[in-house]
């Protein structure tokens, strides 16, 4: 009988779990690479490491921690791979924030060739005009993965070769975690015959090829503007009313110390239509001054998601920020105390010409505008309350004769 195989995969769907940060040593400092113990080869620590806990919630036996996807597991479940699958895993002793119970690392050890591509529901490599040399032969990205068992053979617990994000387990294990009951964990098979129908794979292979270009074409756009941070941030629950359904942000390191985030989807085509577009015709941009040294935890960034998601989410928004300007009220929980006014709001004015950031660029379907964002210390949010049209034209004019213009500071004075 062939055995069958599953990606193990953290279940976000538990209500109110908690979200668990990169491991760091015992100082809290960051590891140099946090993605070593998803590489699928044993790894060597010499000192004591601790997971902290980036969101706090109910404690699970198994997640997935940080940007790097590091397996966490309780002992309970440690045990179960260790006795089942000794050549297989290793398990390193860490410590969680607060918490008495023991928890491990869990590595795969090994590394299969074994991705089925033409089971699988589509498969893109990187290939040489990609720009990563290193990656070049590797997967870009694997949809619907299915693997051949005939190329696992005893492995019980292994990463896929090119495309290590994936952790396999084999049906025994699985039955064994879930006879124990352990918590966080979430099994697809990814054995046996496709479930993609040839039309379905026809369209998703259009749907990549659209991606590819639209991605390719932005991303020579973005690097125009400055040093591009190759890793994308994506928001830990996807989804939302953005054209294909994916939110991601761009990190672009800009002269004088400067940040510039950006989006980078709101232009892209939709994915129902299957059909080259540009979307809401739109990406937002937020630069600063500040320092930036965490920008997934920073308040740009946490400005920039508010800002983005209502914008897909409104049509009159996009209706508004095409004739021109837009000012918004959001929510200003984890925003700087400076920023928030009388009822813990933030105000923001979208639209505002720079003369250092071009006002539109061009992709293969169209045109985009790249639309800014400022956001207003308190007494200027109501200064252009009481004024309107005049009042938000007053301040664009004071923006510009500052040095500041359509940069964004939390520490400034008020213009008004």
């Amino acid at each position: 009988m062939t055995m069958r195989y599953f990606k193990l995969s953290d279940d976000m769907e538990v209500p109110g779990r908690w979200l668990l940060g990169d491991p760091t040593d015992s100082q809290g400092h960051e590891l140099d690479d946090p993605w070593q113990f998803t590489d699928g080869v044993p790894v060597r620590v010499e000192k004591r490491l601790r997971i902290p806990i980036d969101h706090p919630g109910k404690p699970l036996d198994f997640s997935l921690a940080g940007v790097g996807v590091t397996p966490i597991v309780h002992e309970r479940a440690a045990s179960i791979f260790a006795e089942l699958a000794s050549d297989d895993v290793q398990v390193i002793p860490v410590d969680i924030d607060g918490q008495p119970g023991p928890y491990c690392i869990l590595v795969a050890t090994r590394t299969l060739r074994c991705i089925d591509d033409h089971a699988s529901a589509q498969v893109q490599y990187w290939k040489p005009e990609d720009g990563r040399p290193d990656r070049v032969g590797e997967y870009r990205a694997v949809h619907g993965l299915r693997i051949d068992p005939a190329q696992v053979g005893e492995a019980r617990v292994f990463r896929t070769w090119g495309w290590t994000v994936a952790l396999i387990v084999s049906e025994d294990i699985k039955e064994a975690l879930e006879r124990a009951g352990v918590t966080g964990m979430k099994f697809k098979e990814v054995s046996g015959p496709s479930a993609i129908a040839p039309e379905e794979r026809e369209r998703n292979h259009k749907l990549l090829e659209l991606r590819a270009q639209m991605d390719a074409a932005r991303e020579a756009f973005w690097r125009t503007l400055g040093r591009m941070e190759e890793e994308v941030i994506i928001p830990i629950v996807v989804g939302g009313n953005w054209p294909a359904r994916r939110q991601v942000w761009r990190v672009i390191r800009r002269t004088e110390g400067r940040t510039l985030l950006v989006t980078d989807g709101l232009s892209d085509f939709f994915v129902e239509r299957v059909e080259p577009s540009v979307g809401f015709g739109l990406e937002l941009a937020l630069e600063t001054g500040e320092p930036l040294q965490d920008v997934e935890k920073s308040w740009p960034l946490l400005l920039l998601e508010r800002v983005s998601n209502e914008v897909a989410e409104h049509e009159q928004l996009r209706e508004k920020l095409e004739a021109g300007f837009l000012s918004m009220e959001l929510p200003g929980k984890d925003m700087p105390e400076p920023l928030l006014t009388k009822d813990g709001r933030v105000g923001v004015l979208l639209g505002m010409e720079s003369s250092t950031l071009p006002s539109r660029f061009t992709l293969p379907a169209g045109e985009v505008r790249l639309v800014t964002i400022k956001v207003l210390m308190p007494p200027e949010l109501a200064y252009l309350l009481e004024h309107g049209k005049r009042g938000r034209d007053e301040l664009v004019r004071r923006f510009i004769q500052g040095s500041d213009e359509h940069l964004s500071r939390a520490w400034r004075r008020s213009v008004v």
